[in-house]
């Protein structure tokens, strides 16, 4: 199998044809129709957003490896920064780290197929259902 599968807290769906995303560079380049759709590393400075954020349908933040929690921060500094549109992680996260992936602002995971196999439905629904631990740590401190 080789097709991308979008988690929500529906659970799985077929992540549909491909998408084209954008890199922030292809922003500044000739006109597109707008909205666009932009593809972000860990590494992306999401200042250089800023000023087409208003045209930009959805960002898609690449998680690169398991351990590498760089995309939770940046969704949380694109929430922070006023992007309302669609937030997709995409890529290294298990079931474990969807709560975080939804506190931090994430619509949506997209993972493969070969993940979804190994990590089916269920281990995500029930992920989703927790808290992780900053909310209960919240909930204990009020």
């Amino acid at each position: 199998m080789s097709t991308a599968i979008l988690v929500t807290d529906a659970g799985f769906a077929p992540a549909g044809p491909a998408e084209d995303w954008l890199s922030p560079g292809d922003l500044d380049g000739p006109a597109r129709p707008d909205p666009v759709r932009v593809a972000l590393t860990p590494e992306t400075d999401p200042d250089l957003l800023g000023p087409h954020l208003a045209r930009i349908a959805a960002i898609r933040v690449v998680f690169p490896a398991v351990a590498d929690g760089r995309g939770f921060t940046l969704a949380r500094r694109l929430r922070r920064m006023g992007f309302a549109g669609r937030l997709r992680a995409a890529g290294q996260l298990i079931p474990e780290q969807y709560p975080m992936a939804r506190a931090c602002g994430f619509d949506e995971v997209e993972i493969d197929a070969d993940r979804a196999l190994r990590q089916p439905e269920a281990d995500w629904r029930s992920a989703a259902g927790r808290q992780g631990y900053l909310a209960r740590l919240r909930r204990a401190v009020a």
